[in-house]
């Protein structure tokens, strides 16, 4: 049996982490001398030799088995080996982790039901946020974005599942170590790895390369270790399908040929496209298209997401002897992605007052499913953003045994990550008095949507908006901590340390929107050389906008995007480049958008005392460790309010205990308990003094600098039987009791009930030419009751050694994770009055980013020459946000992702790959309204086929 050594809890882990790695160098080629003299590789190490992708599951299961408290890891096959080409895809395989995909990537990971941002990151042992721009939005939160790294930088993760006192608070679902470098666990002399593979993509059919390689040299006395990794990968996806922007109420001008407004309740004189009254209870057709839901901006369209990857990391080792270890480790991560967008829609948002409704059906979920319209505010865009993050980081530690019995490990370092977007472009094409438009969602995720005015005619167009929003958001850590480990006696360990972090988020954003023309006409807003119609004009001599001609458009032609027969799939947009130099748009002044302008600093003080115990009760073995972790927060948050920057200062405290229990009833079996307090900090965003506005959708947010920390007491109960070699059941139970839970408050009012300036609307959006147009929602945030979730976890791994011949070679891992939370939150649903206020009520749901369900497989088969792996994730759906316009919640349907690859070695040093990434092209599935899974996006990314090889000497 292994028995728990001296360097038992969370920096063991990492320990043990360099040790598995070495063991699975040993079995894939380098020298048995290489392996630490303290490790228990003996005689059943020598019984059977494993190689390969199973010496890394070995090595994994050692990681976990060697541990007191709940942990799982993976190790790379090999230097530069590591077995997916996306971190958080290989995250997705461990019991109780689900991945969030954007642009048909993995960004972010939720564990045991809890989001991204309640998992800490470290990387070489140092806490970090990396943020990226990737995807439809940017990360400006605490989440980690592991898309931002090149998955061939690293050789190691393992993921903490309960809470120690030594181990870096933060957390309530887990702590991810993300680990580089470790020269000195490699073979003696040089060490050269290169591999070589090209990227295709079946939707986008682009070819791009992705390189990586490694350099390390090792002194023959072992006292000495250096090496460099570099990866670079360039790669371009398409995102194809349609979208509605969330579904909504509103009133139109006239139902079926019958006005809907007239000059005063009791006139019969109508009021066509403008102004007027409308009486509820006039008539029924009106109210029945009014209280239903309607697609806000029905489109089909097309986003290339073009990325380019270079990473580098360096690590320098120097062991002077047994009891001393100095280590340099730096890591730096470019990721630069240009995001266009071409989108063919028609905007109701908004604009529903001067749109005529005929032929219509609404169906049982009172969603307004099909139509024809007229007077249809047609609309076109092309939107382009540049985005690149930067990520530095660089950290030592010093290792210094001063006795048989007592040690101490001195760590520090920094890191900064950079999301910067120079460029967010967006230019708009309208045709406001289009006729005979119609739209069909009877089948809700492949409508058809038909333009009947020409969209293929620049004569049709104005240009009419612009847009540029430049951003950059900074995240940055500063760390010292101190740990040390005395054995008392022989079974008995304290540990003690203390930790001081300095983390700051700043993030500034701003403006040159500008519509072409005022509500009121008169000159443009742009170039000042035309002269604009009153919007009341709503009809052929309109003037909202630049007349667009061939030179300021080009024509977009859809494709694969999953539309019917009857879609419109061809259409002018406008041409970004000669768009932008005809408006000046790059000439305008800067202006502060205040909703995206904040920033907060954290400072932690802290320390812990744990103590560290094995023996046997009664005959029964155990290891266990108990203590105390003490934090001290100081929060400084800023943000504006009325256009003036206002700093909020807070401090609080917290006091984290902990335990965790293993023991020992056979030598194969093990069952583990745990217990703690945990805490993780609040959202950034919700922290901003002062309020942002959305005044696309007539939405205010105010933040609360004084809310409370999510805290919760986490319980865990764990079974493990390692029935065989490379083997293991388990089952685990855990409990998480939320104590403080941040909740929304939501109410409607008039925008100058919220005592915000209105020059802080976004003067392209509606609400800045109309700032009352509509009733606002207007959203809080407050400390609420708290939350529960608790669930199971179910694996089983094992090579089919047991078969004969042939099959003896394959190999399955299998997971499965249910999980049960809920929580109360405030939503406003929909109005039950025509242009009514929508309706408060109390809603119990899941938390947010917690899947019921979560399933994943993997069958693989390896012999001294070929390899195969097979693997399939399921994730069920789950309630993502809230959502807005009357619709309760949002989130995405359930997701079945396959992956596969194939190695062939032609010699020991050079080996061949096929990989394919996501073979079945599934389709990313996004709803608005728990209730009625009204459809919000339905996109799809193509296949990705890797092939390549790689030499290693």
């Amino acid at each position: 049996m292994r028995v728990i050594n001296r360097h038992q809890g969370s920096s063991a882990a990492l320990r043990l982490l360099c040790a598995a790695s070495v063991t699975v160098l040993a079995a894939t080629g380098a020298s048995a001398q290489d392996a630490p003299a303290d490790q228990e590789s003996g005689a059943d190490a020598e019984e059977i030799i494993v190689t390969g992708f199973r010496a890394s599951l070995d090595a994994a299961l050692d990681v976990k088995r060697d541990s007191v408290s709940a942990v799982d890891a993976i190790v790379a096959e090999d230097i530069a080996k590591f077995p997916d080409q996306n971190l958080a895809e290989s995250l997705q395989r461990i019991p109780g982790i689900s991945i969030q995909r954007d642009g048909g990537e993995g960004r972010a990971i939720s564990v045991r039901g809890l989001g991204a941002q309640f998992t800490r990151v470290r990387v070489n042992g140092l806490e970090t946020v990396a943020t990226s721009t990737d995807g439809a939005s940017a990360n400006r939160d605490r989440a980690f974005d592991f898309n931002v790294f090149a998955s061939e930088l690293f050789n190691s993760i393992v993921v903490h599942k309960t809470a120690e006192a030594s181990l870096d608070e933060g957390s309530l679902g887990a702590v991810v170590d993300l680990n580089t470098g470790n020269p000195l666990g490699g073979k003696d002399g040089l060490t050269l790895v290169a591999s070589a593979q090209a990227q295709y993509n079946t939707l986008s059919e682009d070819l791009g390369p992705r390189l990586a390689g490694l350099i390390g040299w090792k002194s023959p006395d072992g006292t000495f270790g250096a090496s460099i990794s570099a990866a670079y990968q360039q790669g371009e996806t398409l995102e194809m399908g349609n979208n509605t922007v969330r579904w909504a109420q509103a009133r139109f001008d006239s139902v079926n040929g019958t006005p809907c407004w007239f000059a005063s309740a009791t006139s019969t004189t109508p009021r066509p496209n403008s102004g007027g009254v409308y009486t509820p209870g006039r008539n029924a057709a009106c109210d029945a298209v009014s209280l239903a839901f309607h697609p806000r901006i029905p489109r089909y369209g097309e986003i290339r997401h073009d990325r380019d990857r270079l990473g580098l990391t360096a690590s320098i080792q120097w062991e002077p002897s047994n009891r001393t270890k100095l280590s340099i480790d730096g890591l730096y991560s470019s990721f630069k992605e240009t995001r266009e967008e071409k989108w063919g829609e028609v905007l109701f948002r908004s604009n529903e007052r001067s749109i005529d409704v005929t032929d219509y059906t609404i169906d049982a979920d009172n969603n307004l499913i099909s139509g024809t319209f007229n007077d249809a505010w047609v609309r076109t865009e092309h939107y382009l953003r540049k985005s690149k993050t930067e990520f530095y980081q660089a950290g030592a530690t010093w290792d210094q045994e001063l006795s048989d019995s007592f040690r101490f490990t001195l760590l520090g370092g920094f890191s900064k990550s950079d999301a910067s977007i120079p460029v967010e472009t967006t230019l708009v094409f309208d045709d406001r008095d289009a006729q005979g438009y119609h739209y069909d969602y009877t089948n809700s995720r492949h409508p058809v949507l038909t333009f009947g005015t020409s969209v293929t005619d620049p004569a049709n167009f104005q240009l009419a908006e612009i847009r540029d929003r430049p951003s950059d958001t900074v995240n940055k850590f500063r760390t010292v901590q101190l740990r040390t480990e005395w054995d008392v006696t022989d079974g008995f360990q304290v540990k003690a340390g203390g930790v001081y972090r300095r983390f700051s988020f700043d993030t500034e954003g701003f403006l040159r929107d500008t519509v072409v023309c005022p509500n009121a006409g008169g000159r443009d807003l742009v170039l000042g050389t035309i002269t604009c119609t009153p919007n009341t004009n709503v009809g052929p001599t309109a003037v909202y906008g630049f007349q667009a001609t061939p030179e300021l458009s080009q024509l977009f032609t859809l494709r694969r995007a999953g539309a019917p027969a009857g879609t419109t799939t061809q259409w002018l947009i406008p041409n970004l480049d000669t768009g932008t130099a005809f408006t000046k748009l790059y000439e305008r002044p800067l202006t502060v958008d205040a909703g995206n302008t904040r920033s907060v600093v954290e400072k932690v003080t802290g320390g812990y005392l744990e103590f560290n115990g094995k023996g046997d009760i009664f005959g029964l073995e155990y290891a266990a460790n108990a203590g105390m972790r003490y934090v001290k927060t100081d929060q400084s948050s800023t943000g504006l309010s009325s256009g003036t920057a206002v700093t909020v200062e807070r401090s609080y405290e917290d006091w984290l205990p902990s335990a965790n229990l293993a023991l020992f009833p056979h030598e194969d079996i093990i069952i583990r308990a745990a217990i703690a307090d945990v805490v993780t900090r609040p959202t950034l965003g919700n922290l901003t003094p002062g309020g942002t506005v959305d005044g696309f959708n007539y939405r205010v947010n105010f933040g609360n600098p004084f809310l409370d920390p999510f805290r919760a007491t986490a319980y865990d109960l764990a079974f493990e039987w390692y029935f065989a070699p490379q083997s293991i059941f388990s089952v685990a139970l855990f409990k998480k009791d939320v104590a403080s839970f941040p909740v929304a408050e939501t109410r409607s009012g008039t925008f100058a009930s919220t005592g915000l300036p209105t020059s802080i609307i976004p003067p392209s959006s509606p609400a800045g030419q109309n700032p009352e147009g509509q009733l606002w929602t207007i959203n809080s945030i407050t400390n609420g009751a708290g939350a529960s979730l608790k669930g199971v976890e179910i694996a089983l791994q094992a090579p089919f050694t047991f078969l004969p011949g042939f099959w003896s070679h394959f190999g399955g891992i299998v997971n499965a994770t249910f999980v049960d939370s809920n929580a109360d939150y405030v939503v406003a649903g929909p109005a039950v009055v025509p242009g009514g206020a929508l309706i408060n009520e109390t809603r119990t749901s899941t938390l947010f980013g917690v899947s019921k369900q979560a399933y994943n497989g993997t069958l693989y088969y390896e012999d001294d020459k070929f390899s195969a792996r097979a693997s399939v994730s399921y994730r069920s759906g789950y309630v993502d946000q809230n959502s807005g316009t009357g619709n309760i919640f949002e989130g995405y349907n359930s997701t079945i992702n396959v992956d596969a690859s194939v190695r062939y070695k032609i010699t020991e040093q050079i080996e061949l790959s096929l990989e394919g990434v996501n073979l079945t092209d599934e389709y990313r599935d996004r709803w608005t309204d728990e209730d009625a899974n009204r459809n919000y996006e339905f996109n799809h990314f193509g296949r990705t086929i890797l092939f390549g090889a790689r030499y290693k000497m």
